[in-house]
């Protein structure tokens, strides 16, 4: 019997993660399954484009596997079962169930409301592809002079709100802040992000945490109303808690507690990469929500899988946090690097450069996406133990 890994969700970790493992691991011992609910990969990056309007190209993930050896299975996941090492999963076919030896949980997350009366009800939000499209079609249909207030200071609502503001100029954009925008950045940076918000017309409310949204305005904490005939919610990300209800070992976050190998602390053969981990950077914090880190952690997650599996020494990848790379629209950006402690170093990269390279990661991004066996080793890696005999969760 072959062992069987299954990998849920084929967003920017998962996607790479079942590449890389059918690239390196023999078809003979092992078998790989990839669960996701939509047909598509979506380039989460870029839904704030998909949003303004812009046509971004979706590729099929049937496509994206095809001769790979890997297949795919869409469903969506309902459950987890780590003692049972088993995956409930409803679809077209109905519901489900898919057993595994090791579990790759890659399942993503969400916008978080916080709990915030009418986030649920009345705003829209640009984290996955159905909600951007729902977004998209509600903005087609605002007149000239319609406002759109974004909420939350981060990255995503920073490129949300500037790249409206620079895609529909007939529209009243403003971002409620928190905090001060871009207090998180070098001086330069944080100058040169307040010049892109003047250049463009966005307004700004600094220290304006809403507490309520309705259906033409935003109620901030200290009952200012801002009026808002669109509210984007942009104020943090949330996991789904179905590894929690499985009994998996989560932070307070949700997130499953994974060592530095990616591995469950409490469940051996699972592994956690993407926002589903809390992994802990070099830093000794947590890693943040963010493409970046599902690029280490999935690196690291199928590294120690890979080694587990074929009997070799689990090799450590970098946890470090680099910097943000923040985009104004389509002609300007911010790349900040930061230091060890996660603070802005004075230097920074803005402007058309700026934007280049940004487009040049999201474009490499969905190359590699779009070829996940490239490079592929003439010889594959055999596992340790003969197929019959690997019981998994001891072979894991």
């Amino acid at each position: 019997m072959k062992h069987r890994i299954v990998v849920l969700g084929a967003g920017y970790a998962g996607a790479f993660a079942a590449g890389n493992l059918a690239r390196r691991l023999s078809p003979a011992d092992t078998e790989i399954t990839v669960v996701n609910a939509a047909p598509d990969f979506v380039e989460r990056m870029r839904l704030h484009q998909l949003a303004t309007g812009q046509d971004i190209p979706f590729r099929g993930l049937a496509d994206v596997f095809a001769g790979t050896g890997v297949r795919l299975r869409l469903a969506r996941v309902t459950g987890v079962d780590p003692e049972r090492g088993t995956v409930a999963v409803t679809g077209e076919d109905g519901d489900g169930e898919l057993a595994y030896d090791t579990l790759l949980y890659t399942l993503g997350s969400s916008v978080a409301h916080h709990g915030v009366p009418g986030v649920a009800e009345y705003s829209f939000d640009v984290t996955g592809r159905t909600s951007a499209l729902r977004l998209r079609e509600r903005l087609a249909g605002l007149g000239d002079g319609g406002t759109v207030l974004v909420v939350g200071e981060g990255l995503t609502g920073i490129e949300t709100a500037t790249e409206l503001a620079e895609s529909r100029p007939d529209l009243s954009v403003a971002l409620a802040a928190r905090g001060e925008l871009g207090a998180w950045l070098s001086p330069k940076a944080r100058r040169h992000l307040r010049q892109a918000f003047e250049r463009l017309g966005i307004t700004v409310h600094e220290h304006s945490g809403v507490e309520a949204v309705e259906p033409t305005r935003a109620i901030a904490a200290d009952g200012t109303s801002i009026p808002a005939d669109v509210t984007v919610w942009s104020a943090g990300f949330a996991v789904h808690p179905i590894a929690a209800a499985g009994g998996l070992e989560v932070a307070a976050t949700g997130q499953i507690v994974v060592d530095r190998t990616m591995r469950s602390v409490s469940h051996p053969d699972v592994y956690a990469a993407g926002d589903s981990a809390y992994a802990i950077g070099e830093n000794g914090r947590p890693l943040p929500m963010s493409c970046a880190s599902a690029g280490y952690t999935n690196m690291q997650a199928t590294a120690a899988i890979i080694a587990r599996l074929t009997g070799s020494e689990v090799p450590a990848t970098g946890l470090k946090y680099h910097g943000n790379h923040i985009s104004l629209g389509r002609r300007d950006a911010i790349f900040q690097m930061v230091d060890g402690d996660v603070r802005p170093r004075s230097w920074y990269l803005g402007g058309r450069t700026a934007a280049r390279l940004k487009s040049g990661v999201l474009k490499g991004a969905g190359w590699g996406i779009a070829h996940p066996t490239f490079g592929m080793p003439k010889r594959k890696r055999r596992l340790a133990t003969a197929p019959d005999q690997v019981g998994v969760r001891a072979a894991a």
